[in-house]
């Protein structure tokens, strides 16, 4: 039986260009996201084009308490083998952390930071029965230093970095490895949803595609790297971020990203 993926944030942007790559590489999907036409526009785009199973998939919103295990209910039911865990699913939310809405903010911990960790923690023991199994942990460029109006999201791009690298060490005697991407302004839509409006003209100067940051996330973590970094400019200002002073870097960012 082939290996299964499972994806989360799978529609559209990287995930769905991390579906179409695993797809190409013989992996059937287990695709999880919020709406329902996209998944299937995906499935019957993946079946076309590949010789792969891409049936399945579960429509959640995992800002919702109790869907991460909803979901590794529905693999369980499944009984398909799991060899991919790509966390990828992930919200942002711009504006002075004072004057945002406390429930949004919160609904974007809960997929930026608690589903992640939840589903980590389910599917571990199914990973682990696999000769070779992989997590991929998707993070930002922005876990590198903290982002005045981006507070909330930054830090818990943060914890995702922190996370994958603590969970890394615990499973590196196991045939789990664990990789977090940190990708830099993609071409995703991100800005828009973000309520970055205003800045998307300047972040489209800077943006990459989301096939490219796919490809180079999905290479990274079949040669186990720890953090993959996509783009040159992308390694270099997380480079400047973890060497240079906090206070400084904050100032920088601030300046980027203010209202």
């Amino acid at each position: 039986m082939k290996e299964y993926a499972l994806i989360t944030g799978a529609s559209k942007g990287i995930g769905r260009a991390i579906a179409l790559l695993l797809a190409q590489k013989g992996y059937n999907l287990l695709l999880v996201a919020r709406s329902a036409n996209e998944l299937e526009n995906l499935t019957t785009l993946v079946k076309s084009q590949y010789s792969v199973e891409a049936t399945y998939y579960y429509v959640a919103d995992l800002s919702v308490s109790g869907t991460a295990s909803q979901i590794a209910e529905w693999i369980k039911t499944l009984n398909v083998p799991v060899s991919i865990l790509i966390n990828n699913a992930g919200l942002g939310i711009w504006g002075n952390f004072g004057e945002l809405d406390i429930i949004s903010q919160a609904s974007m911990m809960q997929v930026n930071m608690t589903a992640l960790v939840e589903l980590s923690h389910h599917l571990i023991p199914a990973l682990k029965s696999q000769k070779q199994a992989y997590i991929l942990n998707v993070s930002s460029t922005a876990a590198y230093q903290a982002v005045p109006t981006l507070a909330v999201y930054a830090a818990s791009k943060s914890f995702v970095l922190s996370f994958s690298r603590a969970l890394r060490h615990e499973l590196k005697s196991t045939t789990v490895s664990v990789s977090c991407l940190c990708p830099g302004p993609t071409d995703t839509g991100f800005a828009h949803s973000a309520g970055m409006d205003a800045l998307a003209e300047l972040a489209a100067k800077f943006n990459m595609t989301a096939d490219e940051v796919a490809r180079i996330g999905i290479n990274g973590l079949l040669r186990k790297k720890a953090e993959i970094v996509p783009g040159f400019l992308n390694k270099l200002s997380s480079l400047a971020a973890k060497h240079s002073p906090k206070a400084f870097i904050e100032h920088i960012t601030a300046g980027l990203y203010k209202q």
